[in-house]
Order: C-alpha cells, then structure tokens, then sequence
C-alpha cells in the first residue's frame, strides 16, 4: 500500500479515559456509552469517521457519473451489542440523503460509494452494514 496519510492517535484508560491526536487537534475525554456523561465514546467517534468517509465516497462516485449532488448528507449509526458467544460487536446504518436523485441513481450511488469507501472495505464481511437511500418525496 502507498501510504496518503497517517492518522495516530493515544487513548489512556480504555472507554472512560482520554484520547488525543498525535497532533493535538484531536483531544477529548471519553465517557462509556449510554452514561448520560457530557463526553463522547468510541463508537460517536467511528460513526463520525465512517460518514464522513463515505460521503466523500458518494461525492466520487457522483462525480464519476457527472452528477452535482447538492445538499447531500450521510448519516452514520453505530450499534454496539452482543453477538451468539455474548461478545462485544458493532453493527452499522449509513442512511444518504440524496435530494434531487432518482432511485435506480441513487442506488447505484450508494453500491458504489459502499465499495469506494475506505472504511466499508476496512470492515466489509466484518460486521452488519445497512445501506439506505433516502430521496426527496414526489
């Protein structure tokens, strides 16, 4: 792999600890999922990644096709839960606003977007990820 770009981050203490980017950009306190804590927790943080990844992933496929997606948005939504063995594991909903496409577009936007994507090739057959395409009502 021809390495674009090195992201490195350091937690402290796991869940309810600290995180920090090599860069000092990034520096937040972490808080466990669902404590009410005014502080953000892995999984926010990866469904912040993911959408932001796949929405440029959908600006290249669209651009492939010369289409100007306007004001698109991508909602990320990362489930943690419990799998048969009782083990921790995430689960994944990308919803794509795509204002102003039609369905068999926006369709193959979202496929090939899914396969443009860094992060779906990262976790694809690795966890459940739901793709849906949401268009403006007629």
């Amino acid at each position: 792999m021809k390495t674009l770009y090195m992201a490195t981050a350091t937690n402290h203490d796991g869940r309810e600890g600290h995180v920090s980017s090599d860069d000092g950009i990034l520096d937040l306190d972490l808080g466990k999922p669902g404590s009410g804590e005014d502080k953000t927790n892995p999984e926010q943080l990866f469904a912040a990644a993911y959408a932001a990844s796949y929405g440029s992933a959908l600006k290249a496929a669209a651009g492939n096709q010369n289409i100007d997606l306007g004001d698109f948005t991508v909602t990320a939504s990362v489930e943690l839960g419990t799998n048969e063995e009782g083990e921790q594991q995430l689960s994944l909903t990308l919803d794509s606003y795509l204002p102003g496409v039609d369905v068999e577009t926006g369709e193959e936007l979202v496929d090939e977007a899914y396969e443009l994507c860094p992060f779906s090739r990262a976790t694809m057959d690795n966890m459940d990820v739901t793709l849906n395409l949401l268009l403006d009502e007629e």
